[in-house]
């Protein structure tokens, strides 16, 4: 069954959803290394649902948050607090793939370290959901 474009916007928001609901079970069980994966992955998902209601295609098939940013051109319109979130997201998709940076990641993603994550993508989610 072929999707319409609202359903696909649709499938994008509750991917994205449910990442970050995971992403908020993971802080709750003090999983602290998926808790910023999982935010990344729920901005991502809520990225590509711009991306399909504005251009009505298939998003790229790319991690990049940054990336994704430059092809909505929401680059120009997000605050700086907004773009530093974006930062602190960006490298923790890859990061937490690989056992040389774990470590690292540990010693980095404390429960305050991740309760910001949290509350910070929140309010991203939010306004990138406000510009659909």
């Amino acid at each position: 069954m072929k999707m319409n474009i609202s359903e696909k916007v649709e499938y994008w928001l509750e991917l994205s959803d449910y990442d970050f609901k995971t992403a908020e079970a993971m802080l709750n069980s003090q999983r602290y290394l998926y808790v910023g994966f999982m935010c990344h992955q729920s901005v991502e998902k809520m990225l590509k649902a711009v991306f399909v209601k504005r251009f009505e295609e298939i998003p790229p098939f790319t991690h990049s948050l940054s990336q994704l940013l430059k092809k909505l051109d929401f680059e120009n319109i997000m605050s700086e607090k907004q773009l530093g979130i974006i930062d602190k997201l960006e490298p923790l998709n890859i990061e937490t793939r690989y056992p040389t940076y774990k470590e690292e990641l540990f010693r980095l993603l404390t429960k305050e370290y991740c309760n910001t994550i949290f509350s910070e993508t929140q309010e991203l989610l939010k306004w990138i959901k406000a510009q659909l």
